[in-house]
């Protein structure tokens, strides 16, 4: 949402500020999230920078009330004002926030303690139960599905696309994230695949189609499982492939490989001995396994404000948080990759598609869903290119599963040199 702070101002009732409380408050903004180049804005007055820093953006703040809040909790704070448009930024909302996250991280600012308490207290009212993640997962994804049409692909897959080639279009990056999954598996015709949070089912239905294989998918969310079931009717792949609406906790049978993609998300900390159970009884010693998932470089606490408002029960997990999931079950870890640049990727993609529909979303859900997912998608964005954000995939293996390929390149083309040397361009800059 592109605009001048002249149109903010004129367009918007706003209260004169004091000047001397302006110039004593504005500034200490700058105390927590470090020297951005932002220009500061309360009600009409004249704003504040910081000191020997060019202003590329300016963030307009209603009054003192959001000004008072703000320093206080800075994310939960910025957050709501945003979405209550008691808060406005001039120019591109993902580069905002892309340049506030670096500065924030050359501050070394960690959350505050009202954010540790409200994080904690979101915690407990949103805990991964059996119950709760039913509804935690019901409250994001069952939303409609038109409505992620308007921006996902046709596919409807809503995790990190994988982009060959930086031409590549968003339908073709999730056809070739999906196949590099089925590719690290090494899936074989006939074997049997168990997957754990399977969307709307593009990835469950690719592995039958493509690879000859037989997988029960489960979810908890009636809208996707809905939508997968009648995918497979029209394909005519329901001997192959088996949706079920049930928890992963509830996995039962015999497998000779488990995959999960893009929910360990939405497991919980607590629950990764839970999971760790399922795979293990699930594929044994003898079988293979993939995790691809959200990750961070260091355990911190997740957005309270997207918990809060996107994405209830969500925990990001720290590398060495996401092995616990595998550690006490034995297993090799074969293959560790980080897809961060092309998450970025993807979510402008989703950005740019969810813009082309604002109007769409404004008619349907109205201003405040509008702008708090615009906010959600463009601070992953900004995640994602800074690095306070990665894509981990986890390839491991029981002990007693067959030796690998000595090297890893059945995994590419014969043109990976050549797309490695133009995606290089492309990868974004941590700071």
């Amino acid at each position: 949402m592109r605009m001048t702070h002249s149109s903010l101002t004129d367009h918007i009732d706003a209260p004169e500020s004091t000047p001397r409380l302006e110039k004593w408050l504005l500034p200490l903004i700058f105390r927590i999230v470090g020297p951005a180049p932002v220009r500061l804005v309360l009600g009409n007055g004249k704003g504040f920078s910081p000191p020997g820093v060019a202003p590329r953006f300016t963030m307009w703040i209603r009054d003192l009330r959001t000004l008072a809040e703000l320093l206080i909790d800075t994310e939960i704070a910025f957050g709501d004002a945003f979405v209550e448009g008691r808060i406005r930024v001039t120019g591109d909302l993902a580069d905002f926030l892309e340049v506030v996250y670096a500065s924030m991280g050359d501050a070394h600012r960690g959350p505050g303690w009202c954010s540790r308490a409200l994080s904690r207290w979101i915690g407990f009212w949103q805990a991964n139960t059996l119950e709760g993640s039913r509804h935690n997962i019901h409250s994001h994804y069952d939303l409609g599905n038109d409505f992620y049409r308007l921006w996902l692909d046709s596919q409807l897959v809503y995790t990190c696309a994988y982009f060959p080639s930086v031409s590549a279009t968003l339908e073709e990056a999730q056809t070739a994230k999906l196949d590099y999954v089925c590719r690290k598996l090494r899936l074989q015709p006939g074997e049997t695949v168990i997957e754990a949070g399977c969307g709307w089912g593009a990835l469950a239905l690719h592995m039958a189609r493509n690879y000859g294989v037989h997988v029960k998918a489960f979810n908890i969310s009636r809208e996707q499982i809905r939508y997968a079931r009648q995918r497979a009717d029209e394909e005519d792949l329901n001997d192959k492939v088996g949706f079920i609406e049930d928890d992963y906790r509830n996995v039962s049978g015999k497998f000779d490989a488990f995959v999960s993609v893009g929910m360990l998300e939405h497991v919980g900390a607590e629950n990764y001995p839970a999971l760790g159970s399922v795979i293990h009884r699930t594929i044994g010693d003898r079988g293979r396994g993939l995790l691809h998932f959200i990750g961070r470089t260091q355990q911190s606490q997740f957005s309270p404000w997207i918990r809060k408002r996107i994405f209830p029960g969500a925990y990001v997990p720290a590398l060495r948080e996401a092995m616990q999931v595998l550690e006490p079950f034995g297993y090799f870890v074969h293959d560790v990759e980080d897809l961060r640049p092309h998450y970025a990727r993807t979510l402008e993609h989703w950005l740019d598609r969810f813009d082309k529909s604002a109007s769409q979303v404004l008619s349907t859900y109205g201003a405040e869903f509008e702008r708090a997912w615009r906010l959600y998608l463009a601070g992953s964005i900004a995640g994602f290119r800074t690095g306070t954000l990665q894509l981990f995939q986890i390839h491991f293996a029981g002990s007693k599963y067959a030796p690998l390929p000595w090297t890893r390149a059945d995994l590419y083309t014969e043109s990976s040199q050549a797309r490695e040397s133009e995606a290089a361009e492309w990868i974004p800059a941590t700071s």
